[in-house]
């Protein structure tokens, strides 16, 4: 056990003492360090300060109107050019092609065949109103007991097909296809008279063959004149009037047969 004693104290043997950790150990204590004078200098015994949020500072109270809210931005020249915009824009209607006073003119023109056509209204493709004639046309052959929708379209179709062709030969300004279509539409407005006299009675007799051929004139001389004023074809009433005639010929038998 001696010899145990002696290794011990042999082995840890050293210069270091338990007096040296009151000092600065391992250069932690020592006077120059800033961190220990930081740690040092703190009073723990003081309480914290804190905010609550209650003690906060209170508000601007609003001064606006109430539903009223102040403007806190000027809109930008883009902003101010896009809203303007839309106060330039035309009507929807008249973006649509539907314009109620040239509908209303075009009327006036074919019941007055003796009045003259504007040709800057007539040149115009407005199909609004030859579409409720062409539909007024069919409920009053419904009316008398003639379902003939089909026949009505398909016969329109045709006659525009063919009067586009013979007015682009016979003018030199040429015609487009709408412009046909809604003249021949307006002008049938004296037939639907005539399928509408077939509802209350026969169109069979004498009577009757008297007034188909008036309405057949009436539709033709209003369409023809209506031609020649919008495309300039002054002399050629009578050769635009005969192909109309048989046109409108045609919607004349489906009413009275």
């Amino acid at each position: 056990m001696s010899g145990f004693d002696n290794f011990n104290t042999d082995f840890y043997q050293s210069s270091y003492s338990v007096d040296d950790q009151s000092q600065g150990g391992y250069g932690y204590g020592n006077a120059e360090n800033p961190y220990n004078k930081q740690y040092s200098q703190y009073d723990y015994s003081q309480p914290m300060a804190y905010s609550s949020p209650g003690m906060m500072q209170p508000q601007q109270p609003y001064t606006g109107q109430i539903f009223q809210p102040t403007q806190t931005y000027t809109p930008s020249a883009s902003q101010s050019m896009y809203n303007s915009s839309f106060d330039d824009e035309p009507p929807l209607l008249e973006e649509l092609g539907i314009n109620f006073d040239h509908i209303w003119q075009k009327t006036l023109t074919v019941l007055h065949p003796l009045k003259v056509a504007d040709g800057s209204i007539m040149n115009e493709t407005d199909l609004a109103g030859p579409m409720v004639f062409c539909l007024a046309f069919g409920a009053t052959l419904l009316l008398s007991g003639k379902i003939q929708f089909g026949y009505v379209y398909g016969i329109s179709a045709i006659g525009c097909l063919g009067m586009y062709c013979l007015l682009n030969l016979m003018s030199m300004t040429g015609v487009s296809f709408g412009c046909v279509a809604s003249v021949l539409g307006y002008c049938l407005l004296p037939m639907i008279l005539l399928s509408s006299f077939g509802v209350l009675f026969s169109l069979q007799g004498m009577m009757g063959i008297i007034l188909t051929a008036a309405i057949i004139g009436w539709c033709s001389f209003s369409a023809s004149k209506i031609f020649i004023s919008a495309l300039a074809m002054d002399g050629q009433q009578l050769l635009v009037a005969y192909p109309c005639a048989l046109l409108y010929g045609v919607f004349a038998l489906i009413s009275v047969f």
